[in-house]
């Protein structure tokens, strides 16, 4: 494959917004915390940018697109260091440098577990936080990356993600529920949100970097990348109207919050679909995001789960209805490389994609809730109470978001 300009010019600006996601994900956690807690969680989100990409540059590109070991793994000593590529070298298939599709899926690796944080937001001391970042890269994330898009098992088995239904979203998600079991509740209750500009603010960063996070998941310029495109906008807004209109007839007022997190939902639902369904298909999505996960929601209410931002019915059962949606409405009449759903008279696709969802979920929520107990084993995964009282922003780093 030749040096393809364009698409490296292309994907170059994709990568660039994906990384504006993690910024974003930190100002829209920031906003749904109170007071006492903005700085702690936007740590969380700003340190996955420094300690994931030492991680990755070290083995983690190496054990996501390594050689195949087992179907499971990609071989550590492949790109180990980033060794053996040079800047003139093209990754196979693809007309981009190795350096940028390595950046690409990089900035995916940031943000994934930055997802996991705002279910455990106000508890998590930062040292068991960082063994947790790098432990469930390795024993979590970089295994789905190879097994989904690396030419593991689940590719060879027929499993489609397109931009991470699976990978990101519902592996997130699962985690996040784990760690609300594996922590318990807070103990202490803040008003929140406390700053829905804040909210508002994040939710655009976001929205903004799943254009690249989306379509730039065709990783070339192409019909394919317009499709993922005008997909994602549709998931998003579908879906935002949809959670804000379910609000607005059940409590009685429409809500900035409801309709943000109602189009993140819808963003995230439409991930794993965005380049294999048409428009009409993502029209649908949006609706099933804005009203499956808002149905979560209540039933963690209920449950009393305390699932602090709503990372599970967000994340995790909008990354799982994406999948199962992919599943029923794929059609290679937009996609030619992709597979005809259940609804265009494939249900063995939709049979891979349950197999595929159902496996990542329970392999995440089982080895994140032993990860935790190995961790707690070493160091106190929760914070005292007396600091969880005076908020984590003093008690752990010694800086304030507000002086007064």
């Amino acid at each position: 494959m030749q040096f393809n300009a364009p698409d490296t010019a292309f994907m170059l600006v994709a990568t660039a917004l994906v990384l504006l996601m993690t910024p974003g994900l930190a100002f829209f956690y920031g906003g749904l915390v109170g007071r006492k807690n903005v700085t702690a969680i936007m740590m969380q989100s700003f340190v996955s940018l420094g300690i994931t990409t030492v991680l990755w540059v070290t083995v983690g590109f190496s054990l996501c697109f390594g050689s195949d070991i087992g179907g499971i793994i990609g071989n550590p000593s492949d790109f180990f260091l980033l060794s053996g590529i040079a800047p003139g070298d093209i990754y196979p298939e693809l007309g981009i440098p190795v350096y940028l599709f390595a950046a690409y899926q990089l900035m995916f690796a940031i943000i994934t577990p930055a997802l996991i944080t705002g279910a455990f937001a106000n508890r998590m001391t930062f040292k068991a936080y960082f063994s947790f970042l790098v432990g469930w890269q390795l024993l979590v994330y970089f295994p789905f990356v190879h097994m989904v898009w690396g030419g593991g098992w689940m590719a060879e088995f027929g499993v489609l993600d397109f931009a991470g239904g699976i990978v990101v979203h519902a592996l997130a998600g699962m985690a996040a529920l784990a760690t609300v079991f594996f922590i318990g509740k807070r103990r202490v209750s803040e008003p929140e949100p406390h700053n829905i500009p804040f909210v508002a603010l994040g939710t655009a960063l976001l929205w903004f970097g799943w254009f690249g996070f989306n379509a730039g998941s065709a990783l070339a310029v192409n019909e394919i990348t317009s499709l993922a495109f005008i997909n994602t906008q549709i998931g998003g807004a579908f879906a935002g109207v949809t959670w804000m209109l379910l609000e607005w007839k059940l409590q009685k007022k429409p809500t900035l919050v409801g309709f943000c997190v109602g189009a993140i939902a819808g963003l995230a639902t439409v991930t794993p679909a965005a380049g294999f369904v048409a428009p009409q298909g993502a029209m649908l999505i949006g609706i099933l995001a804005g009203s499956i996960p808002y149905a979560a929601v209540m039933f963690r209410q209920k449950r009393n789960w305390d699932d602090a931002l709503d990372v599970w019915a967000v994340h995790g059962i909008g990354g799982t209805v994406g999948i199962l949606a992919l599943g029923l409405l794929a059609t290679t009449a937009m996609n030619p490389d992709g597979v005809d759903g259940l609804l265009y008279g494939n249900g063995a696709f939709f049979l891979t994609e349950l197999v595929g969802v159902l496996v990542g979920v329970v392999w995440a929520f089982v080895v994140t809730y032993v990860l935790l107990w190995v961790i707690n084993k070493v160091t106190p995964v929760r914070v005292p109470d007396e600091d969880e009282q005076a908020g984590l922003d003093n008690a752990l780093y010694g800086e304030t978001a507000y002086l007064i």
